[in-house]
């Protein structure tokens, strides 16, 4: 099957939802939105990526980690451990030959992952996120909000603890990292894109989807040689 199917995965937490697109034979990607409100901003973009992917015989998996998207775990009860554990375990289930893309802060679920190779577009620390989670929570901050309340979204002081400290993979295996023009940071490769994870609402860029569907497509084709 190679049309969008809906799916479920288990993990030693529980069972949460997730999309597949593309073969089921082959190497298989597993993707990885950012979290918190950038995740709104780029699904649709992230999705027309592993649309792309599939229309290169490539397939993939999007799922709700814990605490995201349609998770039963609440957004107050997340802990990155259990989304590491959750991706990590996914990872083990689908077996060798699967390879991690990832937005923004999306690249800190993979780090105990079993992968044949990791792509990140603009990754990003835990300590950037709380950095600009602080900045939005000042400017759109009412009299009430707590310390824990960050632009709607009501986060665990361990989450909180959690990101802290988080990173993006660093260790043996492929790694590419992908930026936009714009950011003055280290890349593999930097395209000229504006950053949907910046706009006020969600949004799209079929173009720049195709240019890193066709980028991703190569790389795992060299990864697999």
């Amino acid at each position: 099957m190679t049309g969008l199917r809906f799916d479920t995965y288990d993990w030693s937490g529980g069972r949460e939802a997730m999309l597949r697109f593309g073969p089921d034979a082959g190497p298989i990607v597993i993707a990885a939105l950012p979290l918190f409100e950038e995740a709104n901003r780029t699904r649709q973009f992230l999705v027309t990526i592993l649309h792309e992917l599939a229309d290169h015989g490539i397939g993939s998996v999007l799922p709700d980690l814990p605490g995201t998207g349609e998770s039963i775990v609440v957004t107050g009860e997340a802990r990155l451990r259990d989304q590491r554990t959750a991706y990590a375990e996914l990872a083990q289930r689908l077996g060798r030959n699967t390879y991690g893309i990832s937005i923004r802060s999306g690249a800190l679920f993979d780090t105990d992952a079993a992968l044949a190779g990791r792509w990140q577009l603009s990754p990003q620390t835990g300590e950037d996120l709380l950095r600009e989670l602080d900045r939005v929570r000042v400017a759109s901050r009412s009299a009430r909000a707590s310390d824990i309340d960050y632009a709607g979204n009501t986060l665990s002081r361990e989450m909180l603890a959690d990101l802290r400290d988080a990173a993006p993979f660093v260790g043996t295996g492929p790694v590419r990292g992908i930026r936009l023009e714009s950011d003055p940071r280290d890349a593999d490769v930097k395209y000229a894109a504006a950053p949907l994870w910046r706009r006020s609402e969600p949004d799209n860029d079929t173009a720049l989807a195709q240019i890193l569907a066709d980028d991703i497509s190569h790389w795992i084709a060299s990864c697999e040689r």
